[in-house]
């Protein structure tokens, strides 16, 4: 298949495909004229990245994953470089999350203290002499 077709095909752009090949995520094969030619591996390959750059992974965290799809392996999360790269990223994952949490808090205990310093103010003022 030709470079549009693979783009239409991954819903991404024929601008993406070339960048990953130039990047050398995707194979550079060209037929007699010189246009770019693909197969369902190359889509299995492309499916791979873009579902890993849904889960927040950057381009080149993909690379281990394209490689094992490229040794032959079923899928590319197969092989011990691409579960290197699972556990980092969990790692990460979990910095990040502890992190919200810590904001998430301040948050809430600036909300509170902004609660109470408006309620405060909204109450009437107390006049000591009457009873």
């Amino acid at each position: 298949m030709r470079i549009g077709e693979l783009a239409g095909r991954a819903g991404t752009s024929t601008r993406t495909l070339r960048y990953y090949e130039s990047r050398g995520l995707l194979p550079a094969r060209r037929d007699g004229n010189g246009h770019r030619t693909y197969d369902e591996d190359d889509l299995r390959l492309l499916r791979q990245i873009r579902t890993l750059q849904d889960f927040g992974f950057d381009l080149e965290e993909t690379r281990p994953f394209v490689e094992c799809l490229r040794a032959g392996h079923p899928s590319g999360d197969s092989c011990p470089a691409s579960l290197a790269v699972y556990r980092r990223k969990l790692t990460e994952l979990d910095a990040l999350i502890g992190r919200l949490g810590e904001v998430r808090d301040q948050v809430a205990n600036q909300l509170a203290e902004a609660e109470a310093e408006a309620e405060a103010e909204a109450a009437p003022p107390r006049c000591e002499m009457t009873g």
